[in-house]
């Protein structure tokens, strides 16, 4: 009888930004100047690696998927963070809330496995340089991008199965800013340790293993690049594995801050700031690293740039 006359949870209320009032004017107008420059800046990069065929090799269009990926990404939070700045009711409703997360989750869990992919690129590319063509064919480039999504859309849809398949009886009130596995986990009536334990196992799996195979890799690459005998030619080899290296450790740096932490260490705060890194900054800053510390890619889109210009009839 005591069940019977909860209420169950319709829609959720977000509170991410509750204690910064006065300051949502100020927030929307940073975050969409950052979120268009997000958008305009990858549309350059995909576009451009699209254009010039001087791009068209694996190291580019892993980059041209990853700027997809982000993309897509940000699109998924953004866009209702932004609404939600200007409105006086911050809520989603249940279905849009799991929707948000099987997204989210689908999109970062593939990241994981693409940085992974990007990693292997670069070792076949440094280790068997006479080889490389062969071996990362644009079959292969495909089915590393085809089993990353995979892998992605799996762990996504038992950790939102597991999730939304409790009962959501008491509060509402989701102290974030987005549907968040941690934050939604907390409003549950009850969650039972193996659902906990699968979700963490599952968070293993997608940050702990991507990073072992990059770590693998890279211990190849640098006892290669140091069989190099010339100091220019180790740093010219090294630097174009410079801005993965960047990418790699801020994405698995917030993630693991995020996903891996005993659950007494959770703190609302803490975790909003950094989603707001890696659903904000993060996407703009990686194009960046990639596209700005590098020359190939900037005299593409000078060539392209000519081009659109002048066109040949």
């Amino acid at each position: 009888m005591e069940r019977a006359n909860e209420t169950l949870v319709r829609e959720f209320v977000f509170l991410g930004f509750s204690s910064l009032a006065r300051m949502q004017l100020l927030l929307f107008v940073v975050f969409l100047l950052l979120y268009m420059f997000t958008l305009g800046t990858n549309a350059i990069i995909i576009s451009t690696i699209v254009l010039d065929r001087a791009l068209h090799n694996p190291m580019y269009f892993f980059l041209a998927v990853l700027s997809c990926s982000e993309t897509c990404y940000t699109f998924v939070i953004v866009p209702k963070m932004l609404v939600d700045l200007l409105a006086q009711k911050k809520t989603i409703s249940f279905l849009g809330c799991a929707i948000q997360m099987f997204t989210f989750l689908f999109l970062g869990c593939s990241h994981s496995f693409l940085l992974a992919a990007m990693g292997y690129d670069r070792y076949t590319a440094i280790c068997n340089p006479l080889q490389y063509t062969v071996l990362m064919g644009h079959g292969m480039c495909v089915g590393l991008v085809a089993a990353a999504c995979a892998c992605g859309f799996i762990v996504a849809q038992i950790i939102t199965s597991l999730i939304f398949h409790l009962p959501f009886h008491s509060s509402n009130q989701l102290h974030h800013f987005f549907c968040d596995i941690s934050p939604v986990l907390k409003l549950a009536s009850h969650h039972s340790l193996f659902n906990q334990l699968v979700i963490f196992m599952l968070g293993v799996f997608v940050l702990v293993i991507p990073l072992l195979l990059i770590m693998i890799s890279y211990i190849h690459i640098i006892s290669a690049i140091l069989k190099i005998s010339t100091s220019a030619g180790r740093y010219k080899t090294f630097s174009t594995c410079a801005s993965h290296l960047i990418v790699v450790t801020v994405h698995y740096g917030c993630a693991s801050f995020i996903y891996l932490r005993p659950k007494s260490n959770y703190s609302s705060s803490q975790d909003i700031l950094i989603s707001v890194s890696y659903t904000i900054l993060t996407p703009l800053f990686n194009p960046m690293i990639y596209s700005l510390r590098n020359k190939e890619f900037k005299s593409a889109i000078r060539r392209v740039v000519r081009q659109a210009s002048y066109p040949v009839n």
